[in-house]
């Protein structure tokens, strides 16, 4: 499981000391939506935004792709994304880098994640994709492959209880070494 990533408050008009938000609750709150969007990158550089269910394993966001759809080719050309969930409390989103699922025992654990969550039976095809009775219509027929997205930056944006003042941005231990690494680097 990744590290707790380090919380900072951004909201501009918060006072001083204000406590950001608790990466438990976000995480929480994140797991159990149920609607997501997800957001990546055309070849051109357009972006394509797109409706999907997803599951939260093990620290990271797992969702599943036609292999012939955008969707899945831009993963393939830029494995980074952002997703978005709408909370009662806050609008969260994730930034992040996308890795296809390969391994079994892996497939097996968000297959069983997905059923508990959406009730959508899959089964793992001998190529490690999932299979299912059904899917959305936009979606084509199954197979579908799996991938991860690997938080690098979260951001929990306030929208009621008073809790706008406190929204908060997460950042991951790996992601805030790299970005200091790369700062580093342009120093020299």
């Amino acid at each position: 499981m990744p590290e707790d990533p380090h919380a900072s408050v951004i909201a501009m008009d918060a006072e001083p000391g204000t406590e950001p938000l608790s990466w438990d609750e976000v995480r929480q709150r994140l797991a159990a939506e149920r609607s997501y969007w997800v957001a990546t990158t055309r070849r051109d550089g357009r972006p394509h935004v797109r409706p999907v269910l997803a599951v939260w394993v093990s620290g990271k966001i797992y969702s599943t792709t036609s292999p012939g759809a955008a969707k899945g080719r831009n993963l393939e050309l830029r494995p980074e994304c952002s997703v978005t969930a709408r909370g009662p409390a806050f609008d969260i989103v994730v930034e992040g880098s996308t890795a296809w699922v390969e391994d079994r025992h892996l497939l097996e654990q968000v297959a069983s994640a997905y059923d508990s969550k959406y009730s959508w039976p899959l089964t793992i095809t001998k190529e490690n994709m999932f299979d299912a009775p059904y899917g959305a219509p936009t979606a084509g027929p199954a197979p579908y492959r799996a991938y991860e997205i690997t938080p690098r930056l979260v951001y929990a944006f306030g929208t009621g209880d008073n809790l706008g003042v406190r929204s908060t941005r997460f950042t991951f231990p790996a992601y805030e070494h790299a970005a200091n690494d790369a700062a580093q680097s342009r120093r020299i």
